[in-house]
């Protein structure tokens, strides 16, 4: 047989300890060694080496990792150990006419022999395992391990054993009266279910895990409950036959992280650097209930504002927002305002109510499809309510002004995005007429992954229902960026705080919805096209294959980030005001024709997606 050099250094080791086990097990059992038993010794030692050798190689003891050993690999060690010693107790009695020899040699020689053995295994798993930890750095994340059976005490001893996850077990939690104070794998069973808020807060623990497989719905909604309540999260672990029987899928042990979609590192914005004109200012946030809106007021909490105004039209995704920072920033003083920015006379009020020094402007429309049918709809709200913002911002000294923007006002082929490309030269129109000190700009990004309304969220419902993913058209490719990447963009741009510039984030290649619908679907633990099937309905009105970041003419100069660059404008047409006002009208009136016709003359490259000309309001019905 021949042995890898690890395997040769482990069987010689084993060989060692066992061989000089004998000789220490005489001068124990005889208090020394008188020289009647010399000999003996010689004997018993020399006659041992082939049989010790053997048995190692039979058991392959030398083929055990010893950085990971566990309980079967010591009762192997304990059987080849036995089997040696009764062997050489056979070999002892027969020589013992010949060379005296006490019969508890070969018994103090097989327990001294595994006692060595095991404890050099043991010592080498327990320096992998410090070793490891140390690699690690950081802290780690300590978790209160609900159930303290096989489940429990199975992910106890891996989370011991693989310190790289970063994962500590802080206390068992258990309503089996038998097991109440019991240390199991070196963890404390620290009280029952009851005691959950107070052994979180006792040993502070960052997160709760259920390790009780079979649990019924009333133990895991209990488990719910008390964690919500003391604010720390929790997960459930299936049973392990359910993970080898394919009943659970991966979505099930390990939520799908957004981050793993984007194909590139998230981007990380130095917040702390750039956030100081947050700190005691009024912020006023409009759609302050959408994705992005929520996710600014969430970000703009942490630089201890002096007051944030949380404006927008849906009273109820308001209320979900405003219970939220009462639980998590109750020291935060914020107020809810429902209004809608399509009303001045009504934002006035808040203006002057409020006087807010920064202005992060979320509220819009985004749907493509829908605002291709209802272009009026698209110009009031996102055109119209971007000048109300931006003239009352101008009246009452707003210092800063952060307008959201989208990809798809590049170009726009949609009457979403050309109003959104309007909406940017209103700010940059307002930016022209600021006083000192004030700050108008625009930010510019792809979609947002999770947000409500976007692809991730559609493809998720369609996998859960088993199918089939629907995607507009195999070569559609779509820049995509995180919520958080999204809401950091919009304060590192109201930041830098360069009067009338559009701020584009550098977002890498655009990714293929093609793509991203295997990637979700391979992530929930299925296959694309075996467990799932993926459809195509065509391109939607308003819809390109292709989004871009900027226009043919407009390229790009660097900014003070490295991950954001400014886009170069051209200037406004000069009849600009005159043509807004136009557009405005058109909407109010519902003159469809009308409102493409003006977009293409603000925005000569929109080029509608080949949807006819919808009928004018002067047309018969």
């Amino acid at each position: 047989m021949i042995l890898g050099m690890r395997g040769a250094i482990k069987f010689l080791v084993d060989l060692l300890l066992w061989t000089l086990a004998a000789p220490l097990a005489f001068f124990l059992r005889l208090e020394g060694l008188p020289p009647q038993y010399q000999a003996s010794l010689w004997v018993y030692t020399l006659l041992g080496l082939p049989v010790k050798a053997l048995l190692i190689a039979l058991f392959g003891l030398h083929r055990q990792a010893w950085s990971r050993v566990g309980v079967r690999d010591l009762v192997r060690l304990a059987l080849a150990v036995g089997l040696g010693g009764a062997i050489l107790l056979a070999f002892g009695l027969l020589l013992n006419g010949f060379l005296p020899m006490p019969r508890s040699v070969p018994l103090i020689s097989s327990a001294l022999a595994f006692l060595a053995m095991g404890g050099v295994r043991l010592g080498v798993r327990l320096y992998w395992e410090e070793k490891k930890g140390r690699g690690k750095g950081g802290t780690r994340k300590r978790v209160l391990i609900v159930g303290a059976g096989e489940a429990g005490t199975m992910v106890a001893r891996e989370m011991l054993r693989h310190p790289e996850a970063g994962l500590c077990p802080a206390g068992f939690l258990d309503d089996d009266p038998n097991k109440r104070g019991q240390t199991i794998a070196g963890v404390r069973v620290v009280g029952t279910l009851d005691d959950l808020p107070r052994a979180a807060r006792t040993l502070e623990v960052d997160e709760v895990l259920v390790a009780i497989p079979s649990a019924p719905g009333p133990v895991v909604r209990k488990v719910m409950d008390l964690a919500r309540a003391v604010g720390v999260p929790y997960r459930i672990l299936p049973g392990i036959h359910e993970i080898l029987s394919g009943r659970v899928q991966l979505s099930q042990i390990r939520e799908v992280r957004l981050e793993d979609l984007l194909r590139r590192e998230p981007v990380r914005l130095n917040l702390e650097e750039i956030a100081g004109y947050l700190e005691g200012r009024v912020v006023l946030v409009t759609g302050a209930g959408g994705s992005i809106g929520s996710e600014l007021v969430r970000q703009v909490a942490r630089f201890h504002p002096e007051q944030v105004i949380l404006l927008g039209r849906g009273e109820n995704s308001l209320f979900l927002l405003e219970k939220e920072l009462e639980a998590q920033w109750p020291e935060l003083r914020h107020k809810v305002v429902v209004a809608d920015v399509r009303d001045q006379a009504r934002l006035r009020r808040v203006f002057q109510t409020y006087r807010p020094q920064v202005v992060f402007h979320a509220a819009a429309h985004k749907h493509v499809p829908l605002m291709e049918v209802q272009p009026d709809e698209a110009i009031l709200n996102n055109v119209g309510g971007t000048r109300n913002v931006v003239e009352l911002s101008l009246e009452f000294g707003v210092e800063r002004l952060v307008n959201i923007s989208t990809d798809k006002a590049v170009n726009p082929t949609s009457v979403m995005g050309a109003s959104k490309r309007v909406a940017e030269q209103v700010v940059a129109w307002g930016a022209s007429r600021a006083a000192p000190g004030q700050a108008f700009v625009s930010v510019r990004f792809g979609n947002v992954l999770g947000s409500r309304g976007s692809v991730v969220p559609l493809f998720l419902q369609q996998i859960k229902r088993g199918g089939p993913v629907t995607v507009t058209h195999p070569e559609m490719r779509r820049y995509f960026m995180t919520i958080p990447e999204a809401a950091q963009l919009v304060l590192q741009a109201g930041g830098m705080g360069e009067n009338g510039r559009v701020y584009v984030l550098d977002m890498g290649e655009p990714v293929r919805i093609l793509d991203l619908a295997k990637d979700l679907i391979r992530l929930a633990g299925l296959e694309p096209y075996r467990d799932i099937d993926i459809v195509f309905t065509g391109v939607r009105p308003g819809e390109k294959l292709f989004e871009e970041l900027l226009t043919a003419e407009e390229g790009t100069e660097a900014s003070r980030h490295e991950k954001i660059w400014v886009a170069k404008l051209g200037a406004l047409p000069k009849e600009f005001p005159r043509l807004l006002e136009e557009l405005y009208q058109a909407a109010r009136s519902g003159d469809e024709h009308r409102i493409r016709e003006l977009l293409g003359k603000l925005i000569p490259t929109y080029k509608p997606n080949g949807i006819p000309a919808a009928k004018s309001s002067e047309d018969p019905v």
